[in-house]
């Protein structure tokens, strides 16, 4: 039986952007090397977020190929910071999966009991389910409507259950930062009610 001979592995001196620039004309091991390299981290930042490994690992798959699409696609244009890329990307990942498919938990404090609706209880007829949904609905397009960072923030904060701390660190930002972008969104949000006279009131 013949064994496949495989080129040796680019070597682990080489830098990120010279591996980069070796998988885009074509050199399929210099991308193995990359995600050899920077796997746990990715891997770690998605789960820190999400707390759940098989959700990880799908995030993680997804985000890996969304890479490579970038990749040979022309569209990589971020020298000598792949890692923050990578990670910018796996980030916005999960950040969409929790706006689409994620209902609003429970509220974390007095300050956004006006803005955030409770998940809905059991034992609810139809019509109430029906108004929760709604309520559901019209709350993740205001979240929509809001700025980049503070929209990121309130799904960090509200979907994934992400103390201040833990949403400093995955931004890179400082507590009172999140702190801030948190409180301005709650205004946002306000705003948004008051102007579309919404009904947040749950059945």
């Amino acid at each position: 039986m013949l064994v496949k001979r495989l080129r040796p592995a680019p070597a682990v001196s080489l830098s990120d952007i010279e591996l980069v620039n070796a998988y885009i004309v074509g050199d399929e091991l210099a991308f193995e090397t990359l995600l050899h390299r920077h796997k746990r981290k990715v891997w770690s930042h998605i789960y820190l977020m999400v707390r759940d490994r098989e959700m990880t690992e799908d995030l993680f798959q997804e985000t890996f190929i969304k890479v490579v699409r970038h990749l040979k696609g022309g569209k990589y244009n971020e020298e000598g910071k792949f890692l923050p890329w990578v990670i910018r990307i796996a980030h916005n990942l999960v950040i969409d999966h929790f706006r689409r498919n994620k209902k609003m938990p429970t509220v974390r404090s007095n300050e956004e009991h006006d803005v955030f609706a409770t998940l809905s209880q059991p034992g609810l007829n139809v019509e109430q389910r029906m108004i929760n949904v709604q309520i559901d609905d019209d709350v993740r397009k205001m979240i929509d409507q809001l700025p980049e960072e503070q929209r990121d923030v309130v799904i960090m904060r509200t979907y994934l259950s992400m103390s201040f701390k833990e949403i400093s660190e995955h931004t890179d930002v400082s507590i009172n930062t999140a702190l801030g972008r948190m409180r301005y969104a709650l205004i946002n949000m306000r705003k948004l009610i008051q102007k579309h006279q919404m009904q947040l009131e749950r059945a």
